[in-house]
């Protein structure tokens, strides 16, 4: 008797354990929508940086379908150039434009007919590179050839970060057949297939917004327009364009700041500040009396960008000086010509 039911035993599990154990992983993967199998690889571990992605020619992939080895997840399937995978079984499936888990879904479809529940992984082997032009007032600008899923702060970063003379602004275009551009200020340009928005520089490379680094897509466009300037010339201890910064002016005072204040010979009475006339060339002339302005007794002048100070000299100044200047000189030499020897 008790030999029977041994026998017995070793029957009933022999024939029913393989089933459960066959069974087992296939109901864990279907309960998690084939996305996150229980034998997952790891590069879909962290789930959305690779599920977002949008697959495209020359994305390399591993595929895993459960109880079929027909395709193996030890080879490396190429998207070929016009966006098809050629797999064992399944044959020629269009991927390009779906994402991960769209491009799942899209071969266990094809799969129904020959198996009763397919469960597809896929596992992004090799990022194909993506042009991304990085445009303006940048270390490096030109094409950036991207890899994978990369940041705005990222691409700029690669295109070598922001140029001293860099503007306000940020601008990003992007085609609508690449996808939305998620910012909030994004409008439509007057073609009506492209978005186009706008970043401050201070909060981009300040981290101010964290929602305005955005994921940077295929062909997308990232423009930063050189920042307005004023200039001081004349006069000054130091002449040149000066960058307004975030700021739209300055004042006349402020110019004089970053020029290092007036020069020895300056006739401060006779400053003008020259002004475009709309889109000409042509400026007009704006008196300022310096003097006034220093001394408070006038009121403080308005720089607007591309604005021109002017300091001339004084003639008579200039002459005093010079002969100031040669005495020294003379007085100089006669004391180091009359020290005993």
């Amino acid at each position: 008797m008790l030999s029977l039911r041994c026998t017995l035993i070793l029957f009933l599990a022999c024939t029913f354990a393989p089933a459960q154990i066959r069974e087992t992983p296939k109901a864990a993967v279907i309960s998690g929508m084939a996305v996150t199998p229980v034998s997952a690889p790891a590069a879909l571990a962290d789930g959305d940086d690779i599920q977002g992605y949008v697959l495209g020619p020359e994305d390399k992939l591993t595929v895993k379908v459960l109880d079929l080895d027909e395709i193996s997840d030890k080879d490396v399937y190429r998207v070929d150039t016009r966006g098809n995978l050629n797999l064992p079984v399944a044959g020629r499936v269009h991927v390009a434009g779906l994402t991960v888990e769209q491009a799942e879904n899209q071969i266990e479809s094809r799969l129904k007919a020959v198996l009763q529940n397919p469960a597809v992984t896929l596992s992004l082997n090799e990022f194909r590179p993506e042009p991304v032009s990085v445009l303006g007032a940048v270390k490096n600008p030109g094409v950036v050839q991207i890899v994978g899923r990369k940041t705005l702060y990222e691409v700029l970063s690669m295109a070598g970060g922001l140029n001293t003379d860099a503007g306000n602004t940020i601008k990003v275009t992007r085609a609508k057949k690449y996808g939305p551009l998620p910012l909030a200020n994004a409008v439509d340009d007057s073609t009506g297939e492209y978005r186009v928005a706008q970043l401050n520089v201070r909060g981009v490379m300040e981290a101010q917004n964290p929602e305005e680094n955005i994921p940077v897509l295929p062909h997308d466009v990232i423009s930063v327009p050189k920042a307005d300037l004023v200039y001081v010339v004349g006069c000054v201890k130091k002449s040149g364009g000066f960058v307004l910064s975030e700021r739209e002016k300055i004042s006349v005072l402020q110019a004089l700041s970053l020029a290092e204040g007036l020069d020895h010979g300056a006739a401060p009475g006779s400053a003008k500040i020259l002004r475009a006339v709309g889109t000409t060339e042509n400026r007009v002339e704006i008196p300022v009396d310096l003097r006034k302005i220093l001394t408070g007794k006038g009121g403080d002048v308005a720089l607007l960008a591309n604005d021109i100070l002017f300091v001339p000299s004084s003639v008579a100044k200039s002459a005093a000086l010079r002969t100031i200047e040669a005495a020294i000189q003379v007085g100089t030499g006669i004391a180091i010509y009359s020290r005993p020897l």
